[in-house]
């Protein structure tokens, strides 16, 4: 009973208060960006249905909660083997939809993007992989750190290379920035930092050059449809009614928001059915738009505050495996939230990224519900001492 009651009173309700706050956010500019572009179903089609996945959500965070996080790392092999399983299944007999083959199931009824939860089973693993790394210690050398950056590749670049090719380019960068989150984590040196700087530098660099002299061969790694939104990313007004008509309407539509918005569901862009998409990878073109400079700040701060819970719950703990899984579900929600936001004004190419907790969608949602789960879990059984780490 007492246990209980200890691990009710370290529940962080701060983290929850604000993915209350997200949900909220997500059921009104969801019902905002439906209810003229899909004027031929109910007005509360997607709201009911983004109600469900919430509640289904929440039952996954709970069960993600109520396993004392040590367990996975009897389960980091296994996960991390079902999910490289899928994505191969996904590659030989996947639902191919849109230019991509990304999903299994029926088409009519129900699809599952497998690479979704893979996120969750790559932090796991590699949270497992650098716990052993850190239970033996040894002088820090840049041969050792070429170590622990060669294993964690060893872990994240397969199912990073097979969403790759899906292709999901956004996707496959989610698992890069983990991968790099839980590395620079891990304590290497800033000499080994500067090195993957250069090398991801470098390869930037080679793919220009393939592009530019080599487009046959650059066109093995970059499809086309991927590279038309990196040129309307570059000039997204050179062509308004083709590759920059949805970032030149989404851009509009928040510009015309400005201090205070235009008011709920009165956003000319948001209402008027111009943008495709905008209930999902550009849903902050809705509260750019309706709820104007003030509604994104405070969507904004709200992200913050809740990366901020989680980044003190990480070194809080005095656990090294849980403060790994901590950081890696930052370095999951920080890089999709910087992407969408990014991609919406401009800063970044157009990639398939939901904004976490707020786009309409199932397995992203469920997957960054179960993420929640386990960050609240690792707080629940972070043990506090007043003189230090009982030894």
């Amino acid at each position: 009973m007492e246990e209980r009651k200890s691990s009710l009173q370290q529940l962080d309700f701060t983290l929850l208060f604000l993915l209350f706050v997200l949900m909220c956010i997500s059921l009104m500019a969801i019902y905002s960006g439906t209810t003229e572009q899909y004027a031929q179903l109910d007005g509360t089609f997607f709201v009911r249905r983004q109600v469900v996945w919430f509640a289904i959500g929440t039952i996954l965070m709970l069960a993600a909660m109520s396993i004392d996080y040590e367990m996975f790392k009897n389960f980091s092999i296994p996960l991390y083997g079902i999910g490289m399983f899928l994505l191969l299944l996904v590659h030989f007999f996947g639902i191919y939809r849109n230019g991509a083959q990304r999903w299994i199931g029926h088409p009519d009824y129900f699809l599952f993007q497998p690479s979704e939860f893979v996120k969750i089973f790559v932090i796991i693993a590699l949270a497992h992989l650098l716990y052993h790394i850190s239970q033996s210690p040894k002088e820090k050398t840049f041969a050792g750190d070429a170590k622990v950056v060669g294993k964690v590749a060893a872990v994240g670049l397969p199912p990073f290379f097979l969403i790759l090719i899906q292709p999901d380019l956004g996707t496959a960068l989610v698992i890069a920035a983990i991968m790099m989150t839980m590395i620079l984590m891990s304590g290497v040196t800033w000499r080994m930092i500067g090195l993957l700087v250069s090398i991801v530098a470098a390869a930037i660099s080679f793919l220009v050059i393939l592009h530019n002299y080599f487009f046959d061969i650059f066109n093995i790694f970059i499809k086309g449809h991927q590279l038309d939104r990196v040129y309307a990313w570059l000039d997204p007004m050179g062509d308004t009614s083709g590759l920059g008509y949805q970032l030149f309407h989404a851009l509009q539509g928040i510009g015309a928001g400005q201090l205070y918005g235009m008011g709920f569901t009165q956003g000319a862009k948001s209402q008027g059915g111009e943008i495709p998409e905008l209930h999902t990878d550009f849903i902050f073109t809705v509260i750019g738009e309706e709820f104007g400079f003030v509604g994104a700040t405070v969507l904004i701060v709200v992200y913050f505050l809740l990366l901020y819970r989680m980044v003190i719950i990480a070194f809080s703990c005095n656990n090294t495996f849980g403060s790994y899984l901590v950081a890696g579900v930052v370095g999951l929600l920080v890089f999709q939230i910087f992407q969408n936001i990014g991609m919406t004004i401009g800063l970044m190419p157009i990639t398939g990224l939901a904004l976490p907790f707020i786009s309409y969608g199932g397995s992203a949602l469920l997957t960054n519900m179960i993420a929640v789960g386990i960050v609240l879990n690792v707080n629940i059984r972070t043990k506090h001492y007043m003189f230090g780490e009982d030894n």
